[in-house]
């Protein structure tokens, strides 16, 4: 493996994709002030690398009625690897999981979803997460407001980036493999302590 810097043009054009994927590239270019071919060029070397993941649209869920966001603390039975991997797999196929991580602390993972109303949530907690083999404690604390919300990295083209780049460009980078992330989010939840203060929460126990 290699290592790959971007200049600031770079990070101009990723600037501008995520905050409008849908640029033709003639528009790109000309707000990163550069012309069509070098731009198409740059932008074909970033997706080579990874840096360009994908392109989606990000769709409003207030517009769509799914209304209900929560934040979902799971404890595994036993931490080891088998367990893992098998929860892993059933959360993927949650469509109702926007995004999932291996947390340190008091829980093993920590889950934001999103529902349609409350007993939508109710059953994927009830229904689905509880019945996840290896499930033995289950809490969940529901947004009140959404607050902030971002899909923008925070890109500053003062300093430098750099990215692992495979040794034979003519091949695109191995990546291993990541949790599935939905369009509506791409970056980590806040801590949601406090989020359900008026609110009930639902507590699943396995004895």
């Amino acid at each position: 493996m290699t290592t790959t810097s971007l200049d600031r043009i770079d990070i101009k054009i990723l600037t501008e994709l995520q905050q409008n994927a849908s640029l033709t590239n003639v528009e790109l270019a000309s707000r990163v002030n550069l012309s069509p071919s070098p731009c198409l060029a740059r932008v074909r070397t970033l997706e080579k690398l990874g840096v360009i993941d994908r392109r989606i649209a990000l769709l409003d869920p207030a517009v769509l009625g799914i209304g209900v966001t929560a934040f979902i603390q799971i404890k595994l039975e036993k931490q080891i690897q088998t367990s893992l991997e098998s929860f892993t797999r059933s959360i993927d196929r949650l469509a109702q999981v926007m995004e999932c991580y291996l947390m340190t602390g008091d829980s093993d993972y920590m889950l934001r979803v999103m529902a349609s109303d409350i007993e939508d949530l109710e059953d994927l907690i009830v229904n689905k997460l509880s019945r996840i083999p290896g499930v033995c404690s289950i809490k969940s604390n529901l947004a009140l407001k959404r607050i902030s919300h971002k899909t923008v990295l925070p890109l500053d083209t003062n300093r430098p980036v750099t990215v692992k780049a495979c040794g034979n460009p003519s091949r695109p980078l191995e990546r291993t493999a990541r949790p599935r992330y939905d369009a509506t989010s791409a970056s980590p939840p806040e801590s949601p302590v406090g989020l359900s203060a008026h609110y009930p929460s639902y507590s699943v126990e396995r004895l």
